[in-house]
């Protein structure tokens, strides 16, 4: 019902207001939608070598990251497993046993360990008297303090040969050579002339 200034009630204008907007949505349903992009499958691609290179793997990864896989690899330590080998801490004792056996040094080494147990194999009234002085080929060479412990010597060599092999091992001596104290010399340089020997003083 029109108002008393001859215009449309209220509802005449809302109604016209709500087909306006009405036909409002429907222009703009009706509109094209903006073209979109084209997809490219390059940029796809791009994307999973840049994911790839930041995970270091596949064909985009940076070299230097191998390379510093490689530098940790080569320093990491060896360590040993559980069964014994070359690289377990070995003792002192056995490490110069395989020394000396590689080398063949056995005999060597014995013979010379002899002189330090002297006295505990020929007795404390022979060490004390006469003394190893050196060894080659078999044959012990024994210095006496004097005549009568040289010639005591010799004569209890054989016995002292089987007491030496005992502890060092058969064959290990031989023979041994015994020399007495050497007397005084009045010789002088390296040159000698031979004397005319014994002569007749008789007539």
């Amino acid at each position: 019902m029109p108002d008393d200034r001859g215009g449309p009630t209220d509802g005449t204008e809302a109604g016209g207001t709500e087909a306006a907007d009405g036909r409002q949505r429907e222009e703009k349903r009706a509109e094209p939608a903006p073209d979109e992009p084209e997809h490219r499958s390059d940029g796809i691609e791009l994307a999973r070598s840049i994911a790839r290179s930041y995970r270091g793997v596949g064909p985009a990864a940076p070299r230097g990251g191998k390379a510093r896989a490689r530098r940790r690899q080569r320093t990491t330590p060896s360590a040993s497993g559980a069964h014994p080998d070359d690289r377990d801490p070995q003792l002192l004792e056995s490490t110069l046993d395989r020394l000396v056996s590689e080398h063949g040094w056995d005999t060597e080494v014995a013979v010379h360990g002899l002189f330090g147990r002297w006295a505990e194999i020929v007795g404390p009234d022979i060490a004390e008297h006469c003394r190893p002085e050196t060894y080659a080929d078999g044959q012990l060479t024994v210095l006496a303090d004097s005549t009568a412990w040289a010639t005591q010597l010799r004569l209890l060599a054989p016995n002292v040969v089987g007491r030496l092999n005992e502890r060092l091992g058969d064959g290990t001596v031989t023979r041994i050579n015994v020399r007495g104290p050497q007397g005084p010399s009045w010789a002088k340089g390296s040159l000698r002339v031979r004397g005319r020997g014994p002569r007749d003083t008789y007539g």
